[in-house]
């Protein structure tokens, strides 16, 4: 239980650049940020790559440039959800393409309702930003099972190791049941997440229940994290790491540091969780730590 892992979102498709000047675009203000965190103390790096000439989620490899200046300092998760507007081939364009130690992976297909978020931004920088949020009010994002064995198949023959990401008790049992057809060997590692309209509310009584059907449908061969949008990022991660689990924060989930008080930085929101997780007795894992809890194939197998 000593040992926890700190992974950073760095930046995503959740949330637009207008909200915050501090949310890195360009593979340039993405890679400095990255760095940044791994050395607050993040072991594992989620990443999204944006279009840096208007800010779009993007998954076109020439945008993820910024890899290989990570590589030394972290193990890097690139994500297979992307936006949920993408296609599945254009989620795993840049996956396929570097062939990374880990990669995130959704586990079922949900309502991914962005659009209250609309008429809390005064001004958007980006003419395509309002119309998505709003729009998001008919967004179904789309993992069917098909769609995860996919991702399964063509990551996992790569190398890959998978963040499962889990909105919800359902994609529990989903996971089990691509372990029973052999598609995925443990140990599991499981996000658990908060805050996302048309996914589970973040509540401690809803950890609660996704730990305890966890512990009955995966035993002793998984690992948990937790991640929360919003303003419950660092009280549900708190929580987490009381209970044994791990930690997720970054800019991807929640813009700020407190209350009305904008983040600074990716590495501002690890050194915050970083402090509390060691005054629950915690130590936070190395990178290298993370590979072997995890086992991970190494950096050198990496294709950037």
């Amino acid at each position: 239980m000593s040992k926890i892992l700190i992974s950073c979102a760095v930046t995503g498709s959740i949330h637009v650049p207008s909200q915050s000047p501090h949310l890195p675009v360009t593979p340039e203000t993405i890679a400095s940020q990255a760095i940044e965190a791994a050395r607050a103390g993040a072991a594992i790096l989620h990443l999204h790559a944006r279009n840096p000439l208007d800010g779009r989620p993007s998954s076109d490899p020439a945008h993820w440039s910024f890899l290989p200046a990570l590589k030394p300092h972290a193990v890097v998760n690139m994500t297979t959800g992307g936006s949920a507007i993408m296609s599945l081939d254009q989620r795993l364009a840049a996956p396929k393409a570097y062939a990374p130690e880990m990669c995130s992976l959704n586990m079922g297909s949900m309502n991914f309702a962005l659009y209250p978020m609309a008429d809390r931004i005064k001004t958007f920088l980006h003419d395509w930003e309002e119309p998505f949020l709003r729009n998001s009010d008919d967004l179904v994002f789309k993992n069917t099972p098909r769609d995860i064995a996919h991702v399964l198949t063509e990551m996992g023959g790569r190398g890959a190791r998978f963040e499962f990401e889990c909105y919800d008790i359902g994609h529990l049992t989903m996971l089990r049941h691509f372990a029973d057809r052999g598609l995925v060997k443990p140990p599991f590692f499981l996000q658990f997440v908060f805050g996302v309209l048309g996914g589970m509310p973040p509540e401690p009584d809803i950890l609660m229940l996704m730990k305890r059907q966890a512990d009955r449908l995966f035993g002793e061969d998984y690992l948990f994290s937790v991640l929360a949008a919003g303003r419950q990022q660092i009280p549900m991660a708190t929580m987490a790491a009381s209970m044994g689990g791990h930690v997720r924060v970054g800019l991807e989930d929640n813009l700020y540091l407190a209350k009305g008080v904008l983040a600074p930085s990716n590495a501002a929101q690890v050194t915050l969780i970083r402090e509390i997780v060691e005054r629950l007795g915690r130590t936070p894992a190395t990178p290298e730590e993370a590979r072997a809890m995890l086992g991970l194939k190494g950096a050198s197998e990496v294709a950037f």
